[in-house]
């Protein structure tokens, strides 16, 4: 379960912004989007959804983005650029397109996460020396990174490594660490690499390789960040797949039938030269299969692409963070998936939905609580981007949000900010007024 995300100097964000999964104190009501576990002796609350609005090229994306990039970090251990072009987001293989590009100073690229796992709260700091934007030939450099579980620090590292109260993780660090904890001390400080992560090399190999599996795990498979939805792909593989072959997924193929799909089954075909089966629209029994571009609507593709991410993120107990959730999708299937997500009986392991959107309908005090709708905004001189959620303006007051206000009309007319008055007038004015002289 998510809690909390930051990043600083992150391309339109300059200074630091927190996106939080806490709720935020004294709201009150909709108390089917609070998440609770409990780590050791402490009740650890969070929220399962959270909305994120703004105009266009107001840093929305970017904060997916930044999610994107700091998991990509930790999986490979490395602030090395890669060539591996699996996103679309390129400041994941390319880190110099990462530092805001109007800071006039020197800075930190700084991200920290704050999660739970298997009955640990995780919390795990990184700030990292990556020169200037597109400054491509830096030497790179870590310069903080901390790991904390259960509120104690494990271990911390800056100019030197040091360690804390090991006792925390005792069932998870190596067998052999005790008799041997003052050579690997010496080893990992000794060790050190300016662009390795130690978590995910000197910590993983001498210390816990169990408490890093745990981490990376989280992160590979139950931080599901997907940066753009319209860049997933059609394709899915099988573990023994036979050429030429239908395969139709019963519940997938259910839920295209709820979602609109009447007329036909979707499946996938297994091609000639390969493993990878392609996405089709099958007719007469399977007799006759279509690719599904040539077929299905964009929004009919878009779902059946995203709602199998939906499943797994349910069963699995993940943090699903997508880009554009709601593109060409009705809202009536939008809300179901939502409510989804804050079904007690449904969401049972603490599932979790993040996603940006300018479809004003969440914009409603009973279906989001004022903590889970969260803004950004860019400023007009700084071209920096700032984010807020709307229980951030608190409830007394003229500035005051309360619980039975009209959100969406209140959104309409600037009172929450994070909207631009767009009027494309001038250009065609001045466009007709070009013509007239000529």
């Amino acid at each position: 379960m998510l809690l909390k995300f930051t990043a600083k100097n992150f391309k339109s964000f300059n200074n630091e912004f927190i996106f939080s999964m806490e709720p935020a104190p004294k709201q009150k009501g909709l108390d089917y989007s609070i998440l609770n576990e409990k780590i050791a002796s402490k009740k650890i609350k969070g929220l399962c959804s959270a909305v994120i609005y703004g105009p266009n090229a107001s840093g929305k994306t970017n904060i997916i983005s930044a999610m994107e990039v700091f998991k990509a970090i930790i999986l490979r251990g490395t602030i090395s650029n890669t060539s591996d072009h699996t996103t679309p987001n390129t400041a994941v293989t390319n880190l110099e397109l990462i530092p805001n590009s109007t800071n006039k100073k020197k800075s930190s690229v700084d991200f920290s996460i704050q999660f739970t796992e298997k009955g640990l709260l995780i919390d795990y700091f990184l700030s990292l020396d990556l020169g200037d934007f597109l400054e491509r030939d830096y030497n790179r450099k870590i310069l903080n990174e901390k790991l904390m579980v259960n509120e104690k620090v494990i271990f911390s590292r800056n100019t030197i490594l040091k360690f804390g109260d090991l006792s925390v993780i005792k069932d998870y660090l190596a067998n052999e660490l005790e008799e041997n904890m003052k050579g690997a001390v010496t080893l990992a400080k000794n060790n050190l690499h300016d662009e390795e992560l130690f978590l995910m090399n000197g910590f993983k190999t001498m210390f816990s390789s169990k408490i890093v599996s745990l981490i990376s795990d989280w992160m590979k498979n139950k931080f599901m960040v997907i940066y753009r939805a319209d860049a997933l792909n059609t394709t899915t593989k099988f573990t023994d797949p036979k050429k030429q072959t239908v395969y139709i997924e019963k519940t997938l193929n259910d839920a295209a039938g709820i979602f609109g799909i009447n007329s036909n089954a979707i499946g996938y075909i297994v091609p000639e030269d390969g493993t990878e089966a392609k996405l089709c629209s099958i007719f007469n029994d399977r007799h006759t299969a279509l690719a599904a571009e040539a077929f299905e609507s964009y929004g009919t593709i878009r779902f059946v692409q995203m709602f199998p991410l939906v499943m797994r993120a349910l069963l699995n107990g993940a943090t699903l963070v997508i880009d554009e959730f709601d593109a060409s999708l009705h809202p009536m299937a939008l809300m179901n998936i939502v409510n989804l997500f804050h079904n007690d009986d449904i969401n049972k392991k603490n599932a979790q939905l993040i996603f940006n959107t300018h479809n004003p309908i969440f914009l409603n005090a009973n279906l989001f609580r004022r903590d889970e709708i969260k803004f950004v905004e860019r400023d007009d001189e700084t071209h920096c981007s700032i984010h807020y959620s709307l229980s951030d303006f608190g409830t007394a007051g003229q500035n005051g949000v309360r619980k039975n206000d009209d959100y969406l009309k209140n959104y309409f007319i600037n009172r929450y900010g994070a909207i631009k008055n767009v009027d494309f007038t001038p250009i065609f004015e001045q466009l007709l007024h070009d013509e007239n002289e000529v």
